[in-house]
């Protein structure tokens, strides 16, 4: 299929927040219909997953990520488990040809020092990184706000996120920056976006407040758009809202801010 446009940064749909409730053939339809050329969704055990992948090729599309088994890696003593959950993912996403894993970490564990936690994932990212560099695919964890969607979360700050994949040192554990998420966390996320960009995978974005259209809200999306667009960045960034109006015209309006050279 030829798209409308060449996108800067390039665009992929998360499915199951913008086409919520649709089947997922057709909303991978509607993806490639509005002129984007990737799509995401999150758990790919949840799927039929031949039926994704006929649904991509018949639209000439590509996946761009999903997510591995959600278990904690600030416990240590569900490291093994987690690990064979993404050995588990890394099958999948070789499967369907996907080259992006996003992992979240777990909830705080209450009267467990936090530094013993920080550790935690660093030992457990450690251990995953040689499973993701031999199948050359890219794990990204998540910093998620715990004011409005994610109380008790560990991981919340950008800055410690990009601290761990620092002590990780593994070109293959970065980072998913949620625009969304870390607006409501911790704010100047242009600022905070374009210094780690090198740290980052994937981006994820929403409106705020509301996590509805890219339209809505405080943030100001051409400019995060266009401050991406000054980095060397060549990745993603999945629209991960849920929209209130019509999500076809919402992904027409977001494909539109993302035109090169606008």
């Amino acid at each position: 299929m030829d798209f409308l446009v060449s996108l800067n940064p390039q665009l992929s749909v998360c499915i199951d927040a913008v086409y919520e409730g649709v089947d997922e053939v057709e909303a991978i339809s509607r993806v490639a219909q509005c002129g984007v050329g990737a799509f995401e969704f999150w758990c790919w055990w949840e799927k039929n997953l031949d039926r994704i992948v006929k649904a991509r090729d018949d639209n000439g599309l590509t996946i761009a990520s999903c997510c591995t088994k959600f278990v904690s890696l600030v416990d240590p003593t569900k490291r093994d488990e987690y690990l064979q959950g993404l050995n588990e993912s890394i099958d999948a996403a070789q499967r369907i040809d996907c080259k992006t894993l996003i992992s979240q970490v777990g909830d705080f564990r209450p009267g467990v020092p936090r530094e013993e936690q920080h550790q935690s994932l660093v030992d457990g990212l450690r251990q995953a990184a040689p499973m993701l560099e031999q199948a050359g695919i890219t794990l990204v964890i998540e910093p998620l706000n715990e004011l409005v969607d994610h109380v008790g979360y560990y991981l919340v700050r950008s800055d410690e996120a990009f601290e761990i994949v620092g002590k990780v040192g593994s070109e293959n554990v970065k980072v998913v920056f949620d625009i969304y998420h870390q607006q409501i966390s911790e704010g100047h996320v242009i600022d905070r976006l374009t210094r780690n960009v090198n740290d980052i995978a994937h981006f994820h974005a929403a409106g705020n407040p509301g996590r509805n259209e890219l339209t809505r809200g405080e943030l100001n999306y051409h400019e995060i758009f266009a401050a991406i667009r000054k980095t060397n960045y060549r990745g993603y960034v999945g629209l991960e809202y849920w929209p209130v109006g019509d999500p076809d015209a919402s992904l027409k309006e977001a494909v539109a801010m993302c035109e090169k050279d606008s």
